[in-house]
């Protein structure tokens, strides 16, 4: 994973060698991202900087990449999982210049177009494609938003695009997320001879409508296998990789997938050896959190060479800026779960690993956070599922992505693997629901996921409560944050919230002074406009909150708020 940053729509008369040097400058930014190597394409209509991070063919894969006849010139941060196939399936010949994942792209778009290769990508991405022939632009960013990617207009009105906001902030006064599942393509001349673009979304699933899905059954061996292949996908990699392993369900189950492939090379089909064939997995938390615990049952279990980190509440409240500034947002649920996250990719990088497989995603696929007990019926059940997929590039996929990309670690999701979701989500959500007094896979959250990988895990670490990042690596922290804001943010200020931050205004002081250190970083209503709002029990969507009428009064990000729907879910009726 990488950054990119573009200019598009350069005029006779620009100030080329000034744009040049403020391009890398802004690229610059973003080079935490990309460390290992620049590579900047400057041609008269188009800037086009990448940031490279060396994952797979670091020899020979720098970036930008173009075609052999110099038309097409790509930028891309991220991964292509199924490039080999795509390239086994081309219709004619292209003349690949690297061993690169990402050139595919470039062979695909020659080849169909943009509006019918989108949907043949598995992977996780963002790019710019610039055609020079035809003085043309396509912008793209994966289906769930799990690469970041923005966007805006400078003062002249060049179109401008980058991997994270700080690049954009300075120059686009209009900065916004690029939407995920879309691609744009954008026109140096138009119809009518001026430059113009136009937005589509190509990612539309049937699964999206419960219609669809109502009555549907998924075997276990069908979701098993799956995730199986998902993982499998994922582990494709030519340096040093790991998982993250809190001890949770979600990500010991990716760490016992990867376990059973570490040893065998995905790049050869499982031919050879794997060049390290030994899984290293990590975790972090305050002296004695719940997670550290855990982590080194599973890890013990699943035989990964195990490294467990400890922090302080002083050392996370100190790495609070940092943390504001790298992941872009000032979300309550997402800065108490970045935190430990930023520190712990310190720790791996350290160590020289520059990818993990992380567990994010999970809980929106099968409903794992504790408020999923109060849904009513299989409908609304499956409609928050989508509205939570629907939002996860503003939350989890945020902050892995930008939480570990701080220190050019690369975190990939199998959970939200594109084939895996078409098998998890066309289930009816009625299998997917608590029952109370149910003795089988439906007496706890994600029961269905649970049961299909049972000899997987201990018994300890499979039917483990769930426990959010931020809870699990200590009660603490969540307390000790509180704690902090309140002697940082007096009443009067919080009172006045509305007037100091009209958009958005910060409903607690946590959130008071998580937005006045956004927001010297990231000054200006655009960019306010970035991070999402409305309030949110257990890290539910607003609409959620209507399920129970306890809810609007106790509303807070953390688990803790409704853990007492748990001891409920399990009562006999």
């Amino acid at each position: 994973m990488c950054s990119i940053f573009g200019i598009f729509g350069l005029q006779p008369g620009d100030d080329i060698a000034a744009l040049r040097r403020q391009s890398l400058e802004l690229s610059q930014r973003q080079r935490h991202r990309g460390p290992d190597w620049s590579g900047i394409h400057l041609d008269e209509g188009a800037i086009l900087v990448h940031e490279r991070l060396a994952i797979v063919d670091p020899a020979g894969g720098s970036q930008p990449l173009h075609s052999a006849d110099g038309a097409l010139v790509l930028a891309v941060n991220g991964e292509i999982y199924n490039h080999r196939e795509l390239k086994a399936e081309l219709r004619q010949e292209y003349d690949f210049q690297t061993g690169s994942d990402c050139e595919v792209i470039n062979a695909l778009y020659r080849e169909d177009g943009p509006a019918s290769f989108l949907n043949r990508l598995n992977g996780i991405f963002a790019f710019a494609l610039w055609d020079a022939a035809g003085r043309r632009v396509l912008i793209a960013r994966d289906p769930i938003g799990v690469v970041p990617l923005y966007w805006g207009h400078d003062r002249e009105g060049r179109l401008c695009v980058a991997s994270e906001m700080k690049a954009l902030a300075p120059i686009c006064a209009d900065v916004a997320q690029f939407p995920p599942g879309h691609w744009y393509e954008w026109s140096a001349e138009g119809a009518d001879g001026q430059p113009q673009g136009t937005l589509h979304r190509y990612y539309e699933r049937p699964w999206r409508d419960y219609a669809a899905v109502e009555g549907v059954q998924v075997s276990k061996q069908e979701l098993r296998e799956a995730f199986e292949a998902a993982v499998h996908r994922q582990l494709m990699s030519d340096v040093p990789y790991g998982v993250l392993l809190s001890g949770g369900l979600d990500s010991s189950l990716v760490a016992a997938v990867a376990a059973r492939y570490a040893r065998r090379r995905i790049e050869d089909d499982d031919a050879s050896e794997a060049w390290w064939p030994r899984l290293h997995s990590f975790a972090i938390g305050l002296e004695g959190s719940p997670d550290l615990a855990a982590a080194e049952v599973a890890a013990k279990m699943l035989g990964t060479v195990h490294h467990g980190f400890t922090y302080t509440l002083q050392e996370g409240l100190d790495a609070l800026p940092e943390v504001i500034r790298h992941v872009e947002t000032c979300d309550v649920t997402t800065i108490r779960a970045s935190t430990p996250m930023y520190l712990l990719a310190r720790r791996i990088k350290a160590m020289g690993v520059k990818m993990v497989l992380s567990g994010e995603g999970s809980d929106e696929i099968f409903g794992g956070y504790l408020y999923f007990h109060k849904a009513p019926d299989a409908r609304e059940f499956h409609e928050e599922l989508v509205r939570k997929l629907d939002a996860l590039h503003n939350y989890d996929c945020l902050r892995a992505n930008k939480s570990m990309m701080a220190w050019g670690v690369e975190p990939r999701v199998p959970f939200l693997d594109r084939e895996f979701l078409d098998v998890a989500m066309r289930m009816d959500a009625s299998h997917k629901m608590v029952r109370r007094g149910d003795a089988g896979p439906q007496r706890m959250e994600k029961g269905v996921l649970r049961a299909a990988f049972e000899g997987y895990l201990p018994d300890a670490i499979l039917w483990r409560q769930k426990e959010q990042f931020s809870d699990g690596v200590g009660y603490g922290w969540i307390d000790g944050l509180k704690a902090h804001a309140e002697a940082q943010v007096s009443d009067r200020e919080l009172a006045a919230a509305s007037r100091r931050f009209p958009v958005n205004p910060p409903q607690t002081k946590e959130a008071y002074f998580y937005r006045t250190l956004f927001e010297q970083f990231y000054p200006g209503p655009a960019c306010a406009e970035t991070v999402p709002g409305g309030k949110s029990i257990a890290c539910s969507s607003p609409a959620a909150i209507a399920w129970d009428a306890s809810f609007a009064a106790m509303a807070d990000p953390s688990g803790r708020a409704v853990a007492g729907v748990h001891d409920q879910a399990l009562a006999s009726p």
